[in-house]
């Protein structure tokens, strides 16, 4: 008996010492600044933080759980947007606010953490360090918390400094992609023929031989892309402006033979382990290309190919692979939207 009364004089030091410890060594909330630049303009940038459905797709907060589920609440962009959200597997809930908005220079965010009635506030601004620069400001302070949980402040920055960073890496992705596909629309001159040189591109896809009869391409050509964008979008959770345009990659003259090989992918910003065999990655190494944005029916596709494998026969050029980037999604019996990129060399 006595031996218990002991410990329990002992705990109640113990808890005394932590309490008067935290209550005077330990500031009941916290304030701090993060600073981040990124190579892309303001106006790209603010979008992807005021439009709360962009936001949760890049912010490792909500991006590195599978099991958490979040509500969306009108408006879904600017001030007076919100969400919920509920994470059963981590244990955490809560509800985020957008409470002020400048365009292109000021968000305030209220963030309600696990029934928390004191908010987390997060003010961030955006300064145009140049035509293609931004940077981003966060200025965070923490609610109050009573003295018994004072001690979570010591790794509140740290903690938030990490989801940052992880953030910024996504974003860069993010936004590189979007960026890509707006240049590309913005570059197109159909039936023009153009000389550009291309960058390395990681592609996730798929290997494939068919039939080249009538349509019968076209139409393996729909059922496989489907295929790799299911696969991607939702095996591997990722959104539509996380990857680029859909490639295929094939011999630039094989439209005579009477079966076709050829790769279909999508570009992807990073290699990891793919579990379903179907799938592979292909890199496809930086090239000088001779160029033609098609519109029309696929079989139509074939002039326009003739016309560059012409040009790279008229300069005395060798030439590999064409590749084939659907700028808009192939489907049956629709048109084909679509760069043909003829890859050239001495």
């Amino acid at each position: 008996m006595r031996f218990f009364k002991i410990i329990a004089i002992v705990a109640i030091l113990l808890g005394g010492a932590y309490a008067a410890s935290m209550y005077y060594f330990v500031d009941e909330s916290k304030s701090f600044k993060i600073e981040k630049e990124i190579d892309y303009p303001v106006e790209k940038v603010f979008s992807q933080f005021n439009n709360l459905q962009n936001f949760t797709r890049w912010n490792n907060f909500f991006k590195s759980s599978k099991s958490i589920d979040i509500d969306y609440y009108t408006p879904y962009e600017g001030k007076g947007s919100s969400i919920s959200y509920v994470d059963p597997k981590n244990d955490t809930d809560g509800e985020m606010f957008i409470r002020y908005e400048n365009p292109n220079k000021t968000l305030r965010y209220q963030l309600f953490e696990d029934r928390n009635e004191n908010p987390t506030l997060v003010d961030v601004k955006f300064k145009a360090v140049s035509a293609e620069k931004t940077k981003i400001i966060w200025n965070v302070h923490t609610p109050k918390l009573s003295v018994w949980k004072r001690v979570e402040n010591f790794w509140t920055e740290d903690r938030f400094a990490e989801n940052i960073n992880n953030s910024m890496t996504t974003l860069k992705n993010v936004l590189g992609n979007k960026v890509e596909k707006d240049n590309q629309m913005a570059a197109i001159k159909y039936d023009s023929l153009m000389v550009e040189k291309e960058e390395d591109k990681l592609l996730l896809g798929i290997n494939v031989s068919t039939s080249n009869k009538k349509d019968a391409l076209y139409k393996n050509i729909v059922m496989n892309y489907n295929k790799v964008y299911n696969y991607i979008t939702m095996d591997l959770g990722k959104k539509d402006d996380e990857f680029g345009y859909p490639i295929m990659i094939t011999d630039a003259d094989n439209y005579k033979d009477k079966e076709v090989s050829y790769f279909l992918g999508i570009p992807l910003s990073k290699k990891f382990g793919v579990t379903d065999n179907n799938f592979n990655f292909r890199s496809v190494s930086p090239t000088q290309n001779y160029v033609m944005y098609y519109r029309g029916t696929y079989e139509g596709r074939v002039k326009a190919v003739q016309q560059l494998i012409q040009k790279a026969k008229k300069d005395e050029m060798r030439f590999g692979d064409i590749r084939q980037t659907f700028i808009e999604r192939p489907m049956e019996g629709q048109n084909v939207n679509m760069k043909l990129s003829l890859s050239v060399y001495k």
